[in-house]
């Protein structure tokens, strides 16, 4: 495509994408051999009109990086679709041992196996052997994860695999030229950046659009009618257990007579949503806490960030109000927690603390997420040095555990796999 045609924005959405892609890939139209696979989730959209105007069929290619201990961004491999595994020169320059990366293997199997699941149910993953495979992604940047697709995608011994892709960088293009057979990148511009600078709309592709387009592409596949590519009886089942909601306070009475006498209750991520999610947060947690008893509102957010809220709701702080109660909440995504519904609920939750008796047990509100892990050590040295400065210094020398894993991330990955000591026992010593 000549350069005066490239411009930021040249794609509307990943179905113009797909659409163009195609008409570079008319030679292997109507071919019984051939077979077109997607890098989920982004390149599905794409994938789906290519299998569409190819009149192939489609199915997804899921793979994961395997990631060094301690240094994820690293791959010393990956494993994809069907269990294949491909490990490369990294393991030895690095003298990775076979436990390591069996322990890292299992862990990102699992994770596979579990988007295997969500994405094609049951159903056994196409069968690729002497098939001319098309590989689609909706774009290439550094072009790992394509590169790692296809040296995996080969063990499954296709008779040849042509990389297909909108949008991609020329270096990344032309280094997959030395792997897959056919390489197809629609366009190539100089200055690249970014495959999503290269969309009008390139917003995330979600788990529910991967299911529908690969239930929409079987059924033309399958030679049924493309109207209701959803099985009836599944939304059937749906149906019989939806329960409207009418904009009455008592919308909840069943949701409250299912918690019953639980001491624990969670609120899915669909409350990270819109609005009106936010609302129903809000009022579900509202009754839980009237209603049931809960003292304790744990919600996914760094704990300094959330502490100061929990210092405002008890009355402890000189926080004017729940706005500058939030007022740390500065990290991506502040919208979940800094939105008007939020500073409702906060004012709500420190009226009902001031209306309670003097000794009665006051509702907190604490966050739980990993990402905090370095600003919640400096909180608590930061307090200590204000009230014990020896107690600081003690805190000081256990944090240190953390120190050999950099990232929060990290040290979460190595506590998990069991491959490094945790710093459990001295991050609760310096807490106490």
């Amino acid at each position: 495509m000549e350069n005066e045609l490239v411009q930021p924005g040249l794609f509307r959405d990943r179905r113009e994408a797909g659409r163009l892609l195609a008409t570079k890939l008319t030679a292997y139209a109507n071919r019984p051999d051939v077979v077109v696979l997607a890098l989920p989730r982004g390149g599905v959209p794409v994938a789906y009109e290519v299998a569409r105007a190819l009149d192939a069929p489609l199915d997804v290619f899921v793979v994961r990086k395997l990631g060094v201990p301690g240094h994820d961004e690293l791959a010393m491999g990956a494993l994809a679709t069907g269990g294949v595994r491909v490990l490369n020169e990294v393991v030895q320059h690095l003298g990775i041992p076979s436990t390591l990366i069996e322990a890292v293997t299992n862990h990102e199997l699992t994770e596979l196996e579990r988007r295997e699941r969500l994405y094609r149910g049951n159903r056994p993953p196409l069968d690729v052997r002497n098939r001319t495979v098309i590989l689609v992604d909706d774009g290439l940047a550094t072009g790992s994860t394509m590169r790692a697709a296809v040296r995996a995608l080969r063990q499954q011994q296709p008779a040849s695999i042509v990389v297909a892709v909108p949008v991609a960088a020329p270096e990344s293009c032309e280094e997959l030229r030395t792997l897959a057979d056919d390489v197809i990148c629609a366009v190539t511009p100089e200055a690249f950046h970014a495959v999503g600078l290269w969309y009008q709309d390139f917003s995330q592709t979600t788990d529910e659009e991967v299911r529908a387009l690969l239930a929409k592409r079987r059924v033309v596949e399958e030679g049924r009618s493309t109207q209701e590519p959803v099985d009836r009886a599944d939304v059937e089942v749906v149906r019989a257990a939806a329960y409207p909601l009418a904009g009455s306070e008592r919308d909840y009475d069943p949701l409250m007579g299912r918690i019953g006498d639980a001491h624990f209750t969670l609120l899915g991520e669909a409350s990270h949503g819109t609005d009106e999610f936010y609302r129903a947060r809000a009022e579900i947690t509202k009754r839980l806490i009237t209603e049931k008893g809960f003292t304790a509102v744990a919600v996914e957010a760094d704990w300094p960030d959330a502490y100061r809220v929990n210092r405002y709701v008890r009355g402890e702080t000189d926080d004017l109000d729940a706005l500058e109660a939030l007022a740390d909440f500065r990290r991506f995504p502040t919208w979940m927690w800094r939105n008007a519904a939020m500073v409702e609920f906060i004012e709500w939750l420190r009226a009902h603390n001031d209306a309670l008796p003097p000794n009665a047990n006051k509702v907190g509100f604490y966050g739980l997420d990993l990402y905090s892990l370095n600003a919640s050590m400096k909180a608590v040295v930061h307090y200590l040095e204000k009230v014990d400065p020896a107690a600081a210094d003690r805190a000081r020398e256990r944090y240190s555990c953390f120190d050999q894993f950099g990232d929060p991330q990290n040290y979460g990955l190595m506590a998990r796999l069991n491959v490094s000591k945790t710093c459990k026992d001295e991050g609760r010593q310096s807490a106490g």
